[in-house]
């Protein structure tokens, strides 16, 4: 390899906005498939009794579509390279107590990005 050239590595992202869950409990699930194959990833996923496993199988099997469609990658040889979790909006809501008080609830949302490359 000549000396000053660097090689891009192909990658394709898929993104969910909105996810009905914590950033907390999405990272629980994250952290187990990072740096796997795609199919140890998807199977993993499927067996996993947390209900935010559904969530990221989905932004998955759209990062895989759009690795196979947009940049014609080889799904034998994907891994997931990166997921990045962010906070999103939280949503606030109240639930009336005794004598006259409130007691604040909070409800947040997240966002997933997952990438996946080819390895080899």
């Amino acid at each position: 390899m000549k000396k000053g050239i660097i090689e891009l590595k192909k990658e394709a992202i898929a993104k969910a906005t909105a996810v009905k869950a914590s950033v907390q409990k999405l990272k629980l699930v994250a952290d187990i498939i990072r740096g796997m194959t795609v199919a140890e990833a998807l199977l993993q996923l499927q067996f996993c009794k947390r209900k935010v496993a559904q969530d990221i199988k989905a932004v998955l099997h759209s990062a895989i579509a759009n690795a196979e469609n947009n940049d014609g990658m080889d799904i034998d040889k994907l891994y997931v390279s990166t997921i990045h979790l962010g906070k999103s909006f939280v949503l606030k809501r109240f639930h009336p107590r005794g004598r006259g008080r409130a007691a604040s609830i909070k409800k947040p949302f997240s966002n997933i990005t997952i990438c996946v490359s080819e390895r080899g």
